[in-house]
């Protein structure tokens, strides 16, 4: 059943670094990068990032600023920082080796329940499913699942994987192979919001494509609409002082977190009680300024940018005290919307 989709994965994407030259290592470092983004984007960032940490215990010792700045690129700064604590972790407490115990990996700080499988079936090689989002969409798709899309149906996959009711067959392949052919099956024909059932490996033993509606699995819970989006004003001050931004860190309780953000005020909010950022207390003629559109969780937000020297921002009776200087040449982990406004005015780092 599962033959000729393996065929077609090994043949298709064996060119893959990850999948060339593999380690439990490596394995934890592509798995985390290829979360919440995309193969290609992985592709650009792997080997350059494995040139600079070539072993869990120098990635383990690296400041996390230096590590987000390696990151760059990647998104999703959090997964990076997971990365650095399963890592002092695994010297800590494992002697720099990964444990081949699922109970042992899952007490590792950075490392969740797909990841501890995902190094034990694609790492180790072992019988066991590493349940992703392709997993979930493809398994219930060719076993015609109908458990909620979610912790119920991954509760189904896993309860009848044990049973061997579904996928038995990995008994007689790698299953580093299987799961990585049902994950290459998801990205490339069995995609969340359209699928390819023509040129599909599975197609002939798909229930869901033998049902005429292979969109229909799995079943999603029906989203629940934001009712209201809040208009949110921001005054974004943009000053340099040779090749050096003037800068602050987000911080843990706030958007962004660990990002380096230009200093950002509060102009207008039809969200009271929002704290985010202070407000402006700058007497400008905001409108008159350029301005960027942007939008993050319920809020759409209008930036307005203001570029000014140092001696004109203490001028205008800024305080300084609060914020740093940092280099734009060093490629810091600036925020997307301080990187719009720096290209903007056609600053390059």
């Amino acid at each position: 059943m599962f033959n000729k989709l393996i065929q077609w994965s090994k043949f298709q994407h064996h060119h893959l670094p990850w999948r060339k030259e593999r380690t439990l290592y490596t394995t934890l470092v592509s798995e985390i990068m290829l979360q919440q983004t995309t193969v290609g984007t992985v592709l650009n960032h792997y080997q350059r990032f494995l040139k600079k940490y070539p072993s869990i215990a120098e990635l383990a010792l690296e400041s996390e600023d230096n590590l987000t700045v390696a990151w760059k690129g990647l998104g999703y700064y959090r997964r990076a920082r997971n990365l650095k604590k399963a890592c002092e972790q695994i010297v800590e407490h494992h002697s720099g080796k990964i444990p081949l115990d699922y109970s042992k990996l899952i007490k590792i700080n950075g490392i969740g329940e797909y990841t501890a499988n995902a190094l034990l079936a694609i790492g180790a090689d072992k019988k066991t499913l590493a349940i992703d989002a392709n997993l979930e969409r493809v398994l219930s798709r060719i076993y015609g699942l109908t458990s909620l899309k979610g912790k119920k149906l991954q509760d189904e996959i896993k309860d009848k994987f044990q049973k061997g009711i579904i996928c038995s067959e990995i008994e007689n392949y790698s299953a580093r192979d299987f799961n990585e052919a049902l994950m290459d099956l998801g990205r490339e024909f069995c995609k969340a919001n359209r699928v390819y059932c023509e040129l599909c490996p599975m197609g002939d033993n798909c229930k869901a494509k033998l049902s005429g509606e292979p969109l229909s699995l799995p079943i999603k819970e029906k989203e629940k609409k934001i009712e209201k989006y809040f208009e949110l004003k921001l005054l974004r001050v943009i000053t340099l002082n040779e090749g050096k931004l003037l800068s602050y860190k987000k911080k843990k309780n706030e958007w962004l977190s660990g990002q380096y953000e230009v200093p950002t005020f509060i102009i207008s909010s039809e969200d009271q009680e929002l704290t985010q950022y202070p407000a402006s207390t700058l007497n400008l003629e905001h409108d008159l300024l350029p301005m960027l559109k942007t939008g993050i969780t319920k809020y759409r937000i209008a930036n307005y940018l203001l570029f000014v020297s140092q001696k004109e921002l203490e001028n205008l009776g800024f305080k300084l005290k609060a914020y740093e200087w940092i280099e734009l040449n060093e490629q810091s982990n600036f925020s997307t919307t301080t990187f719009k406004a720096l290209d903007f005015f056609g600053i390059k780092k």
